[in-house]
């Protein structure tokens, strides 16, 4: 029985389908590049974490490809590319994290900080990585974030990673704010999107911050995410500061207010309380000044006893001039304190005396030199800079005893 011509057209059919269909991947060489994947390949990324070893590679290899191919034709700015995925599979983790660009010392670091990396799969930390790449995250970030969050590596970054990107790019306005807020902060990709971020970015824009104001504060102080928390209390202390919407300060007081604890806020109020501030006086101080509030009550404490006890000043002069407050004792107000004293016990002119303190304390060193010691004879300069140079070398009772703790990510 003859085939007819119909049959052979379909055979024919079926067979080069056939060869499409497990043959994805072109046999035609690309050029390696670095590129930005797209948003489709963004998702195909997210949904291979689930598979098998080998298929990941090849996927990786395919998305990679077709990333390549896309950068090429819509001609991608070099500064925005990310590395593409190697074509050979990594040994182990140590060779994928050298492939990623770290040096042995670096690879060493990550492990001694997160041993169980060791015996990661690779394939799965090949993953997370490329999925890092798209942020623009180098090898640098990645051994900075291990080091100080050696357990980034185990979470499921992949969760909603396309639509938690999304929003953060319409937040952020820009990759490279993203990326210096993801280095800052890499709990970002941690978080729970609805129940944390957006509820936090709405809390914000409900009580009259701004997103482009409330992304600069998430950049200055990354706990902002996960340590944001609002009750009666702390909503009147924000009242009595008595600093409206538009002031420029508004922001940095709702936002200090809303990652310090109530006991944290009282315990700082009280401090300043025993120098004879009400606590009018001391919100005011900080609705004018938000950042007293990151100061701790122990170096606000020493301060105020050295302008009240030694420099004879009167307390309000720490409401009228913060900067007595940050002021380093031992490094700007004692010395300088110490040396206008020997100026006037030597009845040498200029003296440091009255408002003139106070603003021999605001300057520079440099300039402070240049306006009361080096305006003094060769013999006589010489000798002042000896003195200031003695007072301001002596360290702190027990400051030797203290214990290096190292940093890490506070959230």
């Amino acid at each position: 029985m003859k085939t007819k011509p119909r049959v052979w057209i379909k055979l024919r059919f079926l067979f080069s389908v056939s060869r499409s269909f497990f043959n994805p991947i072109p046999t035609t060489p690309i050029a390696k590049t670095r590129v930005w994947a797209p948003v489709a390949a963004i998702s195909t990324i997210t949904a291979s974490l689930n598979e098998t070893s080998s298929a990941k590679s090849r996927l990786w290899t395919q998305i990679s490809r077709t990333a390549a191919t896309t950068a090429l034709v819509n001609g991608t700015p070099d500064e925005n590319l990310v590395e593409e995925a190697k074509d050979d599979p990594p040994i182990d983790s140590a060779d994928v994290f050298r492939k990623w660009g770290c040096s042995d010392s670096e690879i060493d670091m990550i492990f001694l900080r997160r041993p169980s990396l060791c015996r990661a799969d690779p394939d799965l930390i090949q993953s997370k990585l490329n999925l890092l790449s798209l942020l623009g995250l180098t090898s640098s970030d990645i051994v900075k974030i291990i080091n100080r969050r050696p357990r980034f590596l185990s979470y499921r970054i992949n969760m909603c990673f396309d639509e938690r990107i999304k929003f953060f790019l319409e937040l952020f306005g820009s990759r490279e704010l993203l990326h210096k807020a993801i280095v800052r902060n890499p709990s970002l990709l941690i978080y729970d999107l609805d129940s944390k971020i957006k509820r936090v970015v709405e809390l914000y824009e409900g009580m009259g911050v701004p997103r482009p104001d409330f992304t600069l504060m998430v950049l200055s102080r990354p706990t902002v995410m996960s340590r944001t928390s609002f009750n009666d209390e702390k909503l009147e202390y924000i009242r009595m500061t008595g600093v409206s919407e538009k002031s420029k300060m508004y922001k940095y007081v709702v936002v200090l207010m809303g990652i310090s604890r109530l006991e944290t806020i009282q315990e700082k109020v009280g401090n300043l309380e025993k120098f004879g501030f009400s606590e009018d006086e001391v919100l005011g101080l900080f609705g004018r000044s938000p950042l007293v509030l990151t100061l701790s009550t122990d170096k606000v404490q020493r301060n105020m006893t050295y302008v009240l006890g030694t420099m004879k000043l009167p307390a309000r002069a720490a409401l009228d001039r913060p900067f007595l407050l940050f002021a380093n004792l031992e490094a700007v107000l004692k010395p300088r304190y110490l040396l206008a004293e020997k100026i006037e016990e030597m009845g040498l002119a200029p003296q440091i005396k009255g408002p003139k303190l106070l603003t021999a304390l605001r300057m520079k060193e440099d300039r402070f030199f240049r306006a009361f010691v080096a305006c003094h004879p060769e013999s006589i300069s010489k000798e002042l800079m000896e003195y200031y140079r003695n007072i301001k070398g002596l360290k702190r009772l027990a400051v030797a005893s203290k214990k290096n703790i190292h940093g890490r990510f506070p959230f």
